[in-house]
């Protein structure tokens, strides 16, 4: 039976943050808010946590885990970032943006695409996922809640608490953070190309 934890979306209470944070070191998975909508999150380095993060959302071998990080300091440690990237990135930071980058070797490799060796990172624009990265001091591993056979993410902390209740360990109702998944943008290349169009403008590529 997973906890359910009521955290304010524009005055997160340490004290539940704190416990959110144990219980991803501990080997858990959350649902937690995000400026696009809720999303799975697990500890980077907890391979029996990413394995049932992928039967609940029963990806495939090429799907692309993201690492959700507090900013782009954070991200260079994880991902090759030349300077027109990272000039890039900080236009579009924090905010509903996900980007597919080379991986570095910190990055675990069963994180990474398997042929590409890239990794998604994004630096969220939302006080509660905030507060859980700068708590727990690394990136969250992490996947948009879309449940199989949706095509939209889970919008309801209540809906998502009765479906998965049984699957994460931590459901925290951050109140409605929208249903529009990030928008991707593959920087691997010299000219960005988009992958995903979602919440986040493309205006300015």
């Amino acid at each position: 039976m997973s906890q359910y934890f009521s955290i304010h979306p524009e005055n997160p209470q340490a004290r539940l943050i704190n416990q959110a944070v144990a219980i991803i070191r501990e080997g858990g998975i959350i649902v937690y808010p995000t400026d696009s909508s809720y999303a799975l999150g697990c500890h980077i380095g907890d391979k029996a946590a990413m394995e049932r993060l992928q039967r609940i959302r029963q990806t495939d071998k090429d799907h692309n885990f993201t690492l959700v990080c507090r900013d782009l300091s954070e991200i260079a440690t994880y991902a090759k970032v030349d300077n027109h990237a990272f000039r890039l990135m900080k236009n579009f930071t924090p905010g509903p943006y996900t980007f597919v980058l080379r991986a570095t070797h910190e990055v675990p490799r069963r994180l990474q695409h398997a042929k590409r060796k890239t990794i998604g990172l994004r630096v969220p624009d939302h006080l509660i996922a905030q507060a859980l990265l700068t708590a727990l001091d690394e990136p969250i591993m992490s996947s948009t809640l879309i449940l199989p056979n949706c095509e939209l993410p889970e919008t309801d902390p209540e809906d998502i608490r009765d479906k998965l209740e049984h699957a994460v360990d931590l459901v925290i109702d951050g109140g409605n953070c929208g249903f529009e998944p990030t928008t991707v943008i593959d920087l691997t290349e010299d000219t960005p190309q988009v992958l995903r169009y979602g919440k986040g403008a493309v205006d300015q590529l």
